[in-house]
C-alpha cells in the first residue's frame, strides 16, 4: 500500500506508541494511549519496546500489544559493547521499518528511552508523522535527537521548550492519574488511622527505596514524633523495609510501610511530602497540590531530577535539599517547613497552579488530529 492511498483511507486511526526502559517513559505512553482510546474507541493502538525493559511487562498488563525492537544505549565509558552498537542500531532500524509497514501505522508516538529512536527515524523515512512527549525539565538524549524529525513535541516543563521548534512545541504537562485527587483529607487520614493528628509527613524514596533518604529518616524519626501532633508515613521501599522494621521501635503515630499501594491516600493525607523529583512524581505533586521537600537522585542521566526540582522551587511549589546535605540539613529543613503553615499552604497552591490534569487528553487529541482523524 502506498503512503498516498494510506492517507486517503477512511477507517480507524492506527497509532504506534514507543517509550520505555523505565516506568517514567512507559507509564506516560500508556496514559496517552488510554486517552486516545477514550476519544476514538475504534483506534488501533500498539506498542514497540525492548524485551528487557519494564514496558515488556506493564504494556500487556494495560491491555495493549507490544512488539520487540532491538536497542542498546551508548556506554558513556569506554566499553567493547560500543563496538557492536552500530550493528544493534541497524537491526533495530530494520525491525522498526518492518513494524511500521506491517501495522500500516498512521503515526509514531515516542515518550523517550533508547528504544524510541529507531522508530522515530524509521517513521520519518517512511513519511509518517512523529509526535514526542518529554517528561522532564531537561530533554532526554533520545528526544534531543528526535526533535528534529518531529511534527510535534509535547513538554511538561517550560525549561524543556526547545528554542528552535516554534509552534511545533506545546507545553502540555505530563499524563498522570486524575484519580489521585479523589480522596478527601479526612478520608485519606482515616485510611492510615491518623484521624487525631494535626500534621502528617509522608516520605518516599520510590518503590525500591533510597538508602540515603531512609537513613536520614531513621536518624531523625524520633525528633518528628516527639512533636506529639505530627504523624509520619514512611515508605522504605522493598530493599530496606526489613532493616528499619527491626531497628525502629513502633509508634502510634508512625506508619512504616514497605510499599504504599494507595498513593492517592498518602498524598491527600500529607501536609508535607519528602520525595525524589522524577517527572511523574513532580506531576503528581502538582495535581494533588502537595507542598514538598524534593531530594533529587544524583544517580540519574544528566541530573534531570535536579532540574525538575529547581523548576518547582522557582515557582514556589517546593523546596530542594540536595542528597549531599541530608546528613546535616534534613531535620532542620523538615522542621522549618512543618512549623510554617502559611508556607505549606502557599506551596500547595503554587503546585496546584502548575498542574495540567488534562495533559493526556490534550496530547491524545493532537495525535488524532495529526492522524487526520477527529476524536470520536
Amino acid at each position: 500500500m502506498t503512503r498516498q492511498s494510506h492517507i486517503l483511507r477512511d477507517d480507524a486511526p492506527r497509532i504506534l506508541m514507543v517509550g520505555g526502559g523505565t516506568g517514567g517513559h512507559a507509564y506516560p505512553a500508556i496514559a496517552i494511549a488510554d486517552a486516545i482510546r477514550a476519544q476514538a474507541p475504534r483506534a488501533v493502538i500498539e506498542f514497540a519496546g525492548s524485551p528487557t525493559g519494564i514496558e515488556w511487562r506493564i504494556v500487556p498488563e494495560a491491555g495493549y500489544a507490544i512488539h520487540p525492537v532491538s536497542v542498546r544505549g551508548l556506554q558513556r565509558r569506554l566499553s567493547w559493547k560500543n563496538v557492536t552498537l552500530p550493528f544493534v542500531v541497524a537491526k533495530g532500524l530494520l525491525q522498526a521499518h518492518a513494524l511500521i509497514r506491517h501495522m500500516d501505522a498512521d503515526i509514531v508516538v515516542g515518550t523517550g528511552g533508547y528504544v524510541a529512536l529507531p522508530l522515530i527515524l524509521a517513521a520519518r523515512s517512511l513519511n509518517r508523522p512523529v509526535v514526542l512527549q518529554e517528561q522532564n525539565a531537561f530533554m532526554g538524549l533520545t528526544n534531543r535527537i528526535g526533535k528534529r524529525f518531529a511534527d510535534r513535541i509535547h513538554v511538561a516543563f517550560q525549561e524543556a521548550v526547545p528554542p528552535d521548534m516554534g509552534e511545533r512545541c506545546r507545553l502540555t504537562g505530563n499524563p498522570v492519574r486524575t484519580s489521585l485527587t479523589k480522596p478527601s483529607r479526612d478520608e485519606a487520614r482515616a485510611h492510615f488511622g491518623l484521624q487525631s493528628v494535626r500534621q502528617v509527613l509522608f516520605m518516599t524514596g520510590g518503590s525500591l527505596g533510597s538508602q540515603a533518604m531512609n537513613e536520614a529518616m531513621g536518624a531523625s524519626i524520633q525528633t518528628f514524633l516527639d512533636r506529639g501532633d505530627t504523624a509520619v508515613i514512611w515508605q522504605t521501599g522493598e530493599r530496606y523495609y526489613s532493616r528499619f522494621k527491626e531497628s525502629i521501635p513502633a509508634h502510634e503515630n508512625m506508619r512504616l510501610l514497605r510499599y504504599v499501594s494507595r498513593m492517592d491516600m498518602a498524598y491527600n493525607a500529607a501536609d508535607l511530602v519528602v520525595c525524589r523529583a522524577g517527572a511523574s512524581t513532580c506531576s503528581e505533586l502538582m495535581l494533588t497540590g502537595c507542598a514538598s521537600l524534593l531530594i533529587p537522585s544524583p544517580n540519574v542521566a544528566e541530573d534531570h531530577q535536579t532540574m525538575n526540582a529547581r523548576s518547582l522551587e522557582r515557582a514556589g511549589a517546593a523546596q530542594v535539599l540536595p542528597e549531599a546535605r541530608l546528613q546535616d540539613g534534613f531535620v532542620s529543613a523538615v522542621m522549618d517547613l512543618l512549623d510554617d503553615g502559611k508556607r505549606l499552604e502557599s506551596m500547595g497552591r503554587e503546585a496546584r497552579r502548575l498542574a495540567r490534569p488534562d495533559a493526556a487528553a490534550d496530547i491524545g487529541r493532537d495525535i488524532l488530529s495529526l492522524c487526520r482523524h477527529s476524536p470520536a
